[in-house]
């Protein structure tokens, strides 16, 4: 019932489209999503992840996991980060894709709404030590379009990786255009 909800509100009212599809055998990956400019990406997130039926994460720092929001932040797919031990955030993200069957973690490179020049490189790290491929997705609000893309696994070569990956985002504009990243 809630997907049949979802597709009703994101394809009729809303008259948006998904193109391509996510494997469901991907069982971890990192979704590089993209462009982020906007807080309407979250909730896009969250109808993409409803219609597919597929579960899609993000991680945040372990205090955003207690009492009261904790049970709620949990079950929209978050899991806390817990970064003591001396482990930075790639080592920490890298232990959760060995402890957990399936995580498929969304990351927005740019690491803010604001308008950036260069990529964060931490969601290639974490994707090259946890061992699992890359798969871009953009939110194309220019015309309503989610397009998810091929999974790529890194090679180690990051500027060869991240020039494949970002073909994926030529053209696409986010709600906030001037914030976008340029490809």
């Amino acid at each position: 019932m809630k997907k049949r909800l979802y597709k009703w509100i994101f394809f009729r009212l809303m008259g948006w489209k998904i193109l391509g599809s996510i494997n469901t055998d991907i069982k971890k990956c990192v979704m590089m999503v993209m462009p982020h400019t906007s807080a309407h990406d979250f909730y896009l997130g969250i109808f993409i992840r409803g219609i597919t039926g597929l579960e899609m994460n993000w991680v945040g720092k372990k205090e955003l996991f207690r009492f009261p929001f904790g049970f709620y932040f949990r079950y929209m797919g978050g899991e806390p980060l817990d970064r003591s031990g001396g482990l930075n955030k790639v080592d920490s993200i890298a232990a959760i894709f060995q402890r957990k069957e399936i995580f498929r973690l969304a990351v927005a490179p740019e690491g803010t709404r604001k308008k950036v020049t260069e990529l964060k490189t931490g969601f290639y790290y974490i994707a090259l030590k946890a061992n699992v491929p890359i798969v871009p997705i953009a939110f194309d609000f220019g015309k309503k379009e989610v397009k998810l893309g091929n999974p790529l696994s890194p090679s180690g070569a990051i500027e060869n990786d991240i020039a494949i990956l970002k073909k994926h985002f030529i053209g696409v504009k986010g709600k906030n255009p001037q914030k976008g990243y340029s490809v």
